[in-house]
């Protein structure tokens, strides 16, 4: 497999691009844009994964196969993901019962026998 070598005003670029999009997060996490917050974060989190990937990580020139294998492992991370948030999700958390911190500090007062 041949590889492929770029200058290092490319990287430099790249690097450049990456730390506009901190300064941008960081800028946008100031700005109050209600539920809008998150996903927007999460998206310039996302370009700046897929700078990574695409070209510290040079998935951009790989093969097929080496594609095929990132992609299953953020479709495999995703499921991960959505099977604990299904889990937290459906977990029911019982209130908790009148009077049980004043028996847990009176217990806690008692001497041991």
């Amino acid at each position: 497999m041949s590889t492929r070598v770029h200058s290092v005003r490319f990287y430099v670029g790249i690097f450049a691009a990456l730390l506009v999009l901190t300064v941008l997060t960081t800028s946008v996490a100031e700005i109050d844009l209600g539920a809008f917050n998150s996903p927007v974060a999460m998206l310039i989190a996302a370009a700046k994964a897929t700078l990574v990937a695409l070209f510290f990580m040079h998935l951009r020139w790989s093969g097929y196969r080496m594609r095929f294998a990132a992609i299953a492992g953020l479709l495999w991370l995703s499921l991960m993901f959505a099977f604990v948030l299904a889990d937290v999700a459906t977990r029911h958390i019982p209130e908790q019962p009148v009077g049980w911190n004043e028996a847990a500090a009176s217990a806690a007062r008692a001497p041991l026998k």
